[in-house]
């Protein structure tokens, strides 16, 4: 007798064959299902959907001001340890569930605060490459020639280099802060972007459909833009969903080395560094921002892993 996991398996396969009397799934809810099957993907889109809900409700999350210093407002020093009064900690003493940093400010609302910093910047620095380095690779994987040659020898040479390294050399230029080096991640990241889209961009333009539309006398910009780029997107949409991730860890490195985000700004790299010394006196305000960008950076991982898989059929066979 054939088992209820194989027929519900046999179902799906035709399902995605288009093989079902009826109306067939639509590619995207085919995406969606296979997506939801992933458990990884499924928990990494938790995460990152909770490190959202975080960064936009910051305000209303956080107890305090991210750099409201406690000083003279409350009986609390600098580097407090935890209190929670629900875990036994002095009802008399006020509760900081993840204690204050040295200038006597609120740890958990600073924590809070970062999500909105962090977030922020992997978004616009993946936006920036993406639109960049799409831009180019499909102007040079079409066109092809003498301007796709120089375009990639340009993005050879920028991969030549450790992105890490190269970021810091581009702000040291620039000069530090987070806008500069929201810049240098964006220029280092544009190769990738650039390669992937020339590449779909090679093997899409030989197909009958583009041929089918130049016969029909479609310009090349409307072959690139209508044709082209749109079934150009699925490696994209992973790439830039993992690359979040990438940017997110590399502003916090170059936070950390006080290139990035500076202070008095709540950002996860700079309160790293700033109480790197205290690992052992103060281990909570090391501990809690490493955790978070572990925590943000495998939530995203997660999730561009299980878009992978949902949006490749071939890994679905």
């Amino acid at each position: 007798m054939v088992s209820k996991k194989t027929i519900e398996k046999l179902e799906m396969q035709a399902q995605e064959g288009n093989l079902l009397v009826g109306k067939p799934l639509s590619q995207w809810r085919l995406t969606v299902r296979r997506f939801r099957e992933r458990k990884g993907g499924m928990v990494g889109l938790g995460i990152v959907t909770l490190l959202v809900l975080m960064a936009v409700f910051a305000p209303l999350i956080s107890p305090y001001h991210p750099n409201e210093v406690l000083i003279g407002k409350e009986d609390v020093g600098p580097r407090e340890k935890p209190c929670i009064h629900a875990l036994g900690c002095d009802p008399e003493q006020p509760q900081h569930i993840l204690g204050t940093d040295a200038n006597v400010r609120d740890e958990f609302s600073r924590i809070v605060f970062g999500a909105r910093v962090s977030l922020t910047l992997g978004f616009f620095t993946v936006t920036i490459a993406l639109i960049v380095g799409t831009f180019f690779g499909a102007i040079a994987g079409y066109v092809g020639g003498w301007f796709d040659n120089l375009t990639m020898r340009i993005m050879d040479v920028i991969l030549g280099f450790p992105s890490l390294l190269l970021a810091l050399v581009i702000v040291s230029v620039l000069g530090p802060g987070l806008q500069n080096a929201l810049i240098a991640i964006a220029v280092v990241s544009i190769p990738a972007y650039a390669r992937v889209t020339r590449a779909q961009v090679l093997s899409i333009k030989e197909t009958d459909f583009v041929a089918a539309s130049l016969a029909l006398g479609a310009s090349g910009r409307q072959i690139v833009v209508r044709r082209v780029l749109p079934n150009a997107l699925t490696p994209l949409v992973v790439l830039a969903t993992l690359g979040v991730a990438t940017a997110i860890l590399e502003a916090a490195g170059l936070s950390f080395l006080g290139l990035g985000a500076q202070p008095p700004l709540a950002e996860w790299g700079t309160m790293l560094a700033t109480e790197r010394n205290n690992v052992f006196t103060s281990p909570h305000l090391v501990f809690f921002p490493g955790l978070m960008i572990m925590i943000t950076v495998l939530g995203f991982n997660l999730m561009g892993d299980g878009l992978r898989d949902a949006l490749d059929p071939s890994l679905n066979k």
